[in-house]
């Protein structure tokens, strides 16, 4: 492992990677504290800003640009902005089980995704984990996230049979 990558990158990068390693600590402990409680709305608007910032700092990184400065994956942090909003105006709308859906999805699938295309061979995560072995490292990351994935989606499911 080496931070290399991480530290030659542009700010907005560092920006990024941070927020993102925050979302990533901070959601857990949000998602799964009892709703309602103290702690759960400070964890849970320390995710929101990090998840935020991580969705805002995209725009100022433009590694495979397609449209202009803009590619594919900017349209998953459009869609985590809308869905922060959607999620927070549940909560104030106090429609619980939508805000719960709403920021569980939220963290499962941007996470899952992001985290994917961020470990692909050739990009700057997995120099960074992976610098001697980036497609074997690439894989351990497919089965370690799409695990998590399928975890999430059979839990979902099985709570909307209920």
């Amino acid at each position: 492992m080496t931070l290399a990558p991480l530290l030659d990158a542009p700010v907005a990068v560092q920006i990024h990677v941070c927020a993102a390693i925050c979302a990533v600590v901070l959601g857990p402990i949000a998602l799964w504290r009892r709703s309602r409680d103290r702690w759960h709305r400070r964890f849970g608007y320390g995710w929101v800003v990090a998840m935020a910032l991580t969705a805002l700092s995209s725009f100022g990184i433009s590694d495979a640009p397609v449209i202009g400065p803009f590619s594919p994956i900017h349209a998953l942090s459009v869609f985590t902005i809308w869905g922060l909003w959607q999620g927070l105006r549940a909560a104030h709308q106090r429609r619980i089980l939508r805000h719960q859906n709403e920021m569980r999805g939220l963290y499962f699938w941007t996470m899952g995704i992001a985290g994917l295309l961020s470990f692909l061979p050739g990009r700057r995560m997995n120099a960074v984990f992976f610098a001697e072995a980036p497609m074997p490292g690439f894989m351990l990351m497919v089965c370690l996230i799409g695990a998590g994935l399928i975890w999430y989606a059979s839990v979902r499911l099985d709570s909307v049979q209920r």
